[in-house]
Order: C-alpha cells, then structure tokens, then sequence
C-alpha cells in the first residue's frame, strides 16, 4: 500500500514539474516581475481581467456537446486539397508603399514606409505545446522558405497562445529581430527562449511606445491568456493601433465583440486599413471570440476603411465548417457595404490603394 501511495506522489510530482517547465510552455512572469504588473488597472487577484465580465461554458452540459461534436467531426473542418498560394518574395519589403501580406491565420507581415513589422509570426506546423500529436496547419509549406527571411526591425505579439506566440519561431527569429513588442508579461516568455530583455517592450493596455518613426498603441481585447494549467491570465491580451505619418492601421489579435472597439475607433481611428479575426467562433465561448457578422460590427465601430478577415485558413480551432468564416463574413460585409479584401496566402495588399484583392479562391479549394 505505502508503495502504491509513493508512486502515485511520485507520478503527481514528476507531472507537476514537467508542466510547469517544459520548455513550450514558456515561463510565466515571476513573482518579481509581478510586482511591476500589479500597478495595471487590468491585473486583479494575481490575473489580468477584461473590462466587461467574460465567461465560457465549462459544465458537464458544454463538456458533452463538445465531446460530442468532436468525436462526429465535422467532415468540411478542414479543405480537401492543398490552398492555392502566392510566392512570397522578401525583397518585396523594399517597396516603399505600405503593405499588408497574410501568411494565414492570424501570421501578418506590415511592411509601414520601409519598415517591417512581423504580426504574430507562428510558422510552425501546429498550434500545440506537441506538435506530434496537435491539430497540423492545412498547408503543409508557407509561401516563403523560412531560411531566406531577413533581417525584421519589429516583431509584434497579441497574446501567448500557440496559435499566435510558437517556440520554434522564436527561436528562428529571436536573432533577425530588432525589437519585439508585447503585451505585459509576455515578455517572460521570451525572455525564457533566449531573446535578449533590452530587445523586449512591453506594453498595457492604451500604452504607447513609438519607434522606427512608427506609433504602437497597446489597445483592449477581449480573450484570455495562458500555456499551461498553471498560469491562466497570467500575461495579458490585447490588441494593437499601428500610426505612421498619415497611415493608419488596426489589428484586432483575438477578441470576443465587446464596447473597445467603438472606445478605440473615437479615439484613434478612422483606419486606412484593418486586420480582423473572423473565425474559431462557437456560442460555447462567444465571449472571447467574434462570429463574423460581429466582424463586420467591429470594423464599423472602429471607422475602418478597408478590412481584411484574418484567424481563418491554417488550423482547425473550432468545429464550424473551414470556409464558414469568409463566407459569412463576405456576405455581412456586402450587406453593410463594407470594403472587404480577401487576399490569398502570401498575396500582398497596398494600404490606400483601390485596387485590392477580391477573389472568392476559396471557392476553388
């Protein structure tokens, strides 16, 4: 019996010290950093909060519809055949003109007056602390060779999430990179894969901090945060205003609809340009992400000018059909005569110009 109890105690500790250190999950603030974040408005009881009371789902009900969808499987979750893709060149970063380039999901790469800012860069093949056995990317190569990336003067974190903030992207890019922006406490992560403290800023929510002759303006999102079972909230969300001479652009990261955006549009808009999420919805968790007609909403309470849906087409994080997003986002768009663009993977977007792509590809798929 007393060895019995032993290796249970054992097993129980060797699990508890393998998730709070193995090394995807990325180190949470430390109890000295958290001295410097209890001086945020939006950090209570050791968590960050949202700004409106955001819940999910979590009773035996909402556990059995969701094992229950999971194990029917939806047969469209994910396209049948390879996405068709444009051939990302990188000595495109020379043009002057502002650009926006989507490598699917919510991976964006800003090129804002020859200055190059890499937008949630996950390159890896999937979401999840094991790869081995988590949910793959639909495509199974990104529209570029990860070796010919150059040198990126910023890369720009929302969250900590796998699908937004992935180990072996940073340790592929910690050494391009000039200086990386994130939300508080994300820095910790970073830190703890090698990348240099003086090369991190982290900011709170409606923070900024100008650099390159760029604008970064920490702005609320409504989502949560954490890798592990032991760090929920621990690091803060957000989403992100971009301002450099007269151009003007929006990044949603992700986000349940809410009142920030019509806070952040009468503050800082109208936008020339924005990038926002469209997908890995369910009513199970409505709060933390938008349906697309919600989109559309929030694109129009921003004052935006043109919008490009994003968080769809790379991974399967929900059990809405793959194409469901664009679909129903195009439809609201045309309903509201919202300026939509819907670029394919690696297809660039001039900022301010009126021809756009429009293309239905997935149609094709």
């Amino acid at each position: 019996m007393k060895k019995t109890l032993f290796g249970v105690a054992a097993f129980a500790t060797a699990s508890t010290l393998f998730l709070q250190h193995y090394p995807a999950f990325g180190k949470a603030p430390n109890a000295k950093k958290k001295l410097t974040l209890i001086a945020s408005p939006n950090y209570e009881k050791n968590k960050f909060k949202n700004t409106s009371d955001t819940t999910m789902s979590n009773d035996l009900k909402t556990l059995g519809s969701m094992i229950k969808d999971y194990v029917q499987k939806n047969p469209d979750l994910t396209p049948v055949r390879s996405l068709p893709m444009e051939n990302f060149q990188w000595n495109h970063l020379l043009d002057s003109q502002a650009n926006v380039t989507w490598f699917g999901h919510s991976t964006i790469l800003l090129n804002l007056h020859g200055k190059t800012i890499f937008i949630d860069p996950m390159l890896g093949s999937s979401p999840s602390p094991f790869p081995q056995i988590g949910g793959k990317r639909y495509s199974e190569k990104l529209p570029f060779d990860i070796n010919d990336i150059p040198a990126i003067d910023i890369v720009l974190y929302s969250h900590d999430h796998y699908d937004h903030l992935d180990i072996d992207s940073v340790h592929l890019l910690k050494h391009k990179v000039g200086q990386f922006i994130v939300p508080l406490g994300v820095g910790s992560r970073l830190e703890g894969w090698g990348v240099a403290p003086e090369k991190i800023k982290e900011l709170d929510w409606w923070d900024t901090f100008d650099h390159l002759d760029i604008e970064f303006i920490s702005t609320p999102a409504r989502h949560f945060s954490g890798r592990s079972l032991f760090d929920h909230n621990s690091t803060l969300w957000g989403s992100w205003v971009f301002r450099s001479g007269e151009t003007s652009i929006f990044y949603s990261g992700d986000s349940g609809y809410d009142t920030h955006f019509k806070k952040i549009g009468e503050k800082y808009g109208p936008f020339d340009f924005t990038m926002m999420e469209c997908g890995q919805y369910d009513d199970r968790w409505a709060t933390i992400h938008m349906k697309p007609e919600e989109t559309v909403q929030a694109h129009l309470d921003l004052n935006g000018k043109l919008m490009m849906p994003i968080h769809w087409s790379a991974f399967t994080l929900a059990f809405h059909a793959w194409t469901d997003p664009i679909e129903r986002v195009t439809k609201a768009a045309k309903a509201r005569d919202v300026a939509i663009t819907t670029p394919k993977i690696g297809q660039s977007v001039v900022i301010g110009s009126d021809d756009y792509p429009v293309a239905e590809w997935w149609n094709l798929v």
